[in-house]
């Protein structure tokens, strides 16, 4: 779930692991210090914060609207209908 800066509040602490990203770019991905899940990529100092949907108390009350990446999906991983799809970045 895609977030400007400023439009949530990320409080305690997370650690954080920088990767290569398939644009070039440097990933980040913060995972909570305590069970080490991953629960937010990017950061208030970046460009935006992608929160994962895993990590919410309650997933379900995730609704997609789009799917990306698509081109690296694995076989069995199933697009729900309607969505928009892109096989990278948009």
């Amino acid at each position: 779930m895609g977030f400007e800066p400023g439009q949530i509040k990320v409080t305690g602490e997370a650690r954080r692991h920088h990767s290569p990203a398939a644009n070039g770019n440097t990933a980040v991905r913060n995972f909570c210090t305590v069970c080490g899940s991953m629960v937010f990529g990017g950061g208030h100092d970046l460009d935006g914060v992608n929160v994962y949907a895993g990590s919410l108390d309650d997933p379900a009350r995730f609704e997609p609207r789009i799917a990306i990446f698509t081109r690296d999906r694995a076989h069995w991983a199933v697009i729900p209908d309607g969505l928009k799809v892109f096989e990278t970045m948009p």
